[in-house]
């Protein structure tokens, strides 16, 4: 059995979408595709089958599909990364 591949995913403002995600990190090859991994129930947010297909996701939580988990974190802000 392969090893699962880990991602980390830095989230752009408050919270990103479920399909969206799953179409950034290259798990699925359109919008329509992951949306169809959701409705499969192939999909778990935080260890529970998550079937909202544009679930919110936030920093901190953890998307797991077949294969991949993907860690989502908060996107450090050039401009108060640089005044530290």
């Amino acid at each position: 059995m392969p090893p699962i591949q880990q991602i980390t995913f830095p989230v752009r403002g408050e919270f990103i979408t479920l399909d969206r995600l799953l179409k950034a990190c290259g798990l699925a090859d359109s919008g329509g595709r992951a949306k169809v991994m959701v409705a499969e129930g192939r999909v778990q947010v935080d260890g529970q089958d998550e079937l909202r297909k544009t679930a919110k996701i936030r920093p901190g939580q953890v998307v797991s599909v077949h294969g991949a988990r993907i860690r989502v974190t908060a996107e450090i802000d050039s401009d108060q990364a640089s005044s530290e």
